[in-house]
């Protein structure tokens, strides 16, 4: 069978023929299963995986979740489009599966996740991704935030809350709590659409700190206004932790900031003050760092107006480190970088698109999610690249690379394409990831030998 078609500018015709040779437009992706096996993940998700099947034509579970990865690194963004992988048998063979699971079966799948399911599943994989984690001597700056996965239809947990993009539409409002220098998730709650942003906070941070141990330190805890409260900072200060939040604009806050008279310039735009106050209900006197900032015409200037004061915009941070102010804002501009990640995980990993009716099957999905993202970030650390890609970049550059799959006696070869970069551009990631010696803390070695 063929057909011919004529070129959109002309030329001669072009002959459309069939091939009955498997073909994939993802075989990129074979330096990720590589890292995949390197780190032994299959053992790992199959140890830990709760869904058991008693049916003999069905699918391992942890092959359907699997799929499910790889699929959305592929750029799935849907259930739905899980499918299209379907046809892929060039695929199939890298992942080693012998039948890829539809949409249905990877829905059905995480609708067995009850919520002690999700904890069974979840908590062991994510122990195994921590003490994995390259080990920093001034510790891991600990970022928290919040978003909004705004909700069509009726899903258990979306409410009407927080939702700056449509208000009044329904939406699930999640909690995360990323490790700036390691791009990654430590932790991730699925919340109602209706819960405040630092509610459970404390809670949450018990468990983000529990997964930690002793293996890691944590250098600072970093927040905006929405996790300004006494809870968390007699948490934090109880632990011997160190924070930055910044803190809710008050009326009390507004009048002690312009009652500031020490201000010194860091140039002629920027001004950075302190002071200390025990806002009312709180049972001590706190350090508040103030960083005063010029309006301009040509910029647009961060912080809040005070009408006391014309002509500046003012931020304040609580916070009980030790360093100057100028430190502290410069310390807490990097947490900027966490937008970075919230955006990622929505905008290339599909994270606020997998959604179910049941409340803990869409949260399984949301942490499956999570955990992708910490397997991008670890194999970039494995493959050598030098400064962190996005999933999206990584997709396009590594994981998209058209190929044929042959046959040489009984070994199968995959053949890639030379003009998408084939085995050239590849091979040196896949001989790093082989060489990779992941690091190990001092403290397990100890462990271990005692």
């Amino acid at each position: 069978m063929r057909k011919e078609i004529t070129p959109i500018f002309g030329g001669k015709k072009v002959v459309l023929v069939e091939t009955t040779r498997a073909v994939t437009p993802f075989a990129g992706l074979a330096v990720f299963a590589e890292f995949l096996a390197k780190i032994g993940y299959r053992d790992v998700v199959a140890e830990n995986m709760p869904i058991v099947y008693t049916s003999g034509n069905a699918i391992a579970p942890e092959e359907t979740f699997t799929a499910f990865l790889i699929s959305v690194a592929a750029g799935a963004r849907r259930f739905a489009h899980t499918g299209l992988l379907r046809a892929d048998k060039a695929l199939q063979v890298i992942l080693g599966i012998s039948r890829f699971p539809t949409d249905h079966t990877i829905r059905n799948l995480f609708k067995l996740f009850t919520m002690g399911n999700v904890y069974r599943f979840f908590s062991p994989i994510w122990l195994w991704l921590i003490k994995r984690l390259p080990e920093l001597a001034s510790g891991y700056s600990s970022d928290l935030d919040s978003t909004v996965f705004e909700r069509y239809g009726k899903q258990e947990g979306a409410k009407k809350g927080y939702n700056p993009r449509k208000p009044g539409r329904p939406s699930h409002h999640p909690l995360l709590a990323v490790l700036a220098e390691a791009h990654f998730v430590l932790n991730g709650w699925l919340r109602s659409g209706n819960t405040g942003t630092g509610r459970g906070v404390v809670e949450f941070l018990k468990e983000s700190l529990a997964m930690l141990g002793e293996v890691h330190k944590v250098r600072v805890v970093r927040a905006d206004s929405g996790f300004f409260a006494k809870e968390l900072f007699e948490f934090l200060e109880e632990r011997g932790l160190r924070y930055i939040v910044v803190a809710r604009m008050t009326p009390w806050l507004k009048r002690e900031a312009t009652r500031v008279r020490n201000w010194r310039e860091l140039d002629e735009n920027y001004s950075v003050g302190e002071f200390t106050l025990e806002i009312h209900g709180w049972k001590k006197e706190r350090r508040f760092v103030v960083v005063r900032e010029r309006i301009r015409e040509d910029r647009r200037a961060t912080g809040r107006k005070l009408i006391d004061v014309p002509g500046y915009t003012f931020r304040i941070f609580a916070t009980n480190c030790p360093n100057s102010p100028e430190e502290i804002w410069r310390d807490y501009d990097i947490r900027a970088d966490m937008e970075n990640r919230i955006a990622e995980l929505k905008h290339d990993l599909g994270a606020d698109d997998f959604c179910m009716k049941q409340f803990f099957a869409t949260e399984a999905a949301f942490r499956s999610v999570l955990l992708l993202f910490n397997l991008l970030s670890e194999f970039q650390r494995a493959s050598g690249m030098t400064s962190y890609r996005r999933p999206q970049t990584l997709r396009s550059t590594v994981f998209l690379c058209g190929a044929i799959l042959g046959r040489s006696g009984h070994r199968k070869i995959l053949h890639l394409s030379q003009a998408w970069g084939g085995l050239k551009n590849r091979m040196p990631l896949i001989d790093r990831i082989l060489s990779y010696e992941f690091p190990t803390s001092p403290k397990l070695i100890t462990e271990m030998r005692t």
